[in-house]
């Protein structure tokens, strides 16, 4: 049990410096949030990507919108694109998996549409091919990437990178760094009515 304390201690120290570390991001998550916000008000959407941890964190995002975050608004068009299985497969069958999201921002991205990217890496191919396609097509994109950013950085309209090595501790920042958009974002969305 001693073992347990210890690891739980060296967590909960460790995720406290990560979100600590956030507070040198204000000036782009200043960017990310109005870009988010100018897209959906816009009438436009976001499309939202990541793979397995990230993909979840990437559909609680996109939920918040689509749904809604604490009170009551009308709903605003967030698609998540790891949640068709069948597309996704299909893509990966007939071209490949670095595919998957490449191809659905071509076939669903529009101009003013903002695509959200979530890579604790930044290497993953199918998020470098998402935000490659993204720029081709010249639509505003964010990348959530840990580490030094990997080959993702500078390939984002605006970047947030969560300078830490741990993937538990990067996806944990986050998720974090999603919630504090919505929070920043929320407001402006509300006085739109219901």
């Amino acid at each position: 049990m001693h073992g347990s304390m210890s690891i739980l201690q060296h967590a909960i120290h460790a995720a406290v410096g990560t979100i600590q570390s956030l507070e040198s991001m204000q000036e782009p998550l200043n960017l990310a949030a109005q870009t988010v916000e100018k897209c959906l008000l816009g009438g436009h959407k976001l499309l939202v990507c990541g793979n397995g941890g990230s993909a979840a964190d990437g559909s609680d995002f996109s939920t918040e919108f689509a749904c809604r975050f604490v009170g009551d608004r009308r709903p605003y068009p967030a698609i998540n694109l790891a949640s068709s299985e069948s597309l996704i497969t299909a893509i990966g069958n007939d071209y490949s998996y670095d595919e998957i999201y490449a191809r659905q921002v071509r076939g669903f991205a529009n101009a003013g549409d903002v695509l959200v990217a979530i890579s604790t890496s930044g290497n993953s191919k199918n998020i470098l091919r998402a935000l490659e396609e993204a720029r081709r097509m010249d639509v505003k994109s964010i990348a959530l990437l840990g580490r030094d950013g990997g080959a993702a950085r500078g390939l984002a309209s605006v970047e947030l990178i969560v300078p830490q090595h741990t993937t538990a501790r990067i996806q944990e920042a986050h998720k974090f760094l999603l919630h504090v958009l919505c929070e920043m974002i929320e407001g402006n969305l509300a006085r739109e009515g219901k």
